[in-house]
Parts: structure tokens; sequence; C-alpha cells
């Protein structure tokens, strides 16, 4: 879930070395803290936060630019009835 993000959960996407990773906070837009993100930022990785529907749609046009780019998406929870 959102609020149970550490910074250690970005350490695979800090291997990649991407130039941004987007990273989809589920149905609405949420911003990371900025000490979770420190260590991607200090290896001038962007970050860039939005909706699933959002950052999807934003991969899939940077991906067909040829862009060095990386989707991370936090899927929401199932409700139970």
């Amino acid at each position: 879930s959102f609020d149970a993000l550490q910074a250690s959960d970005f350490a695979a996407v800090e291997a990649l070395r991407p130039d941004l990773l987007i990273l989809g906070t589920g149905r609405r837009q949420r911003f990371v803290a900025p000490g979770l993100i420190a260590s991607l930022l200090s290896q001038r990785i962007g970050v860039e936060c939005m909706d699933n529907q959002a950052a999807c749609r934003t991969y899939n046009i940077l991906m067909a630019e040829g862009r060095k780019v990386a989707l991370a998406v936090i899927l929401p929870e199932k409700q139970t009835a």
C-alpha cells in the first residue's frame, strides 16, 4: 500500500538505472515523502507520482519515444463485501 512504502522498496528501481520512475499511487494521485526517494534523486533518477491510469498512459508514451523509464504501480487493495 502507499502508506507502507519504505525507501528500500525503491532499491529494485535504483538497480535498473532509469532516467525516470513513474509511480502509480493508486486510484488518486499522492506524493511520496522526499526522504523515501532521496537515494533515487541523488543518482539523478527523476520521480513522478500520478494516479495509476495516468501513470500507465505516460509510461507507454515515454517508452514509445525510446526513453529509459521505469513504472511502479501500487494496486488498490481488494475490498471485501
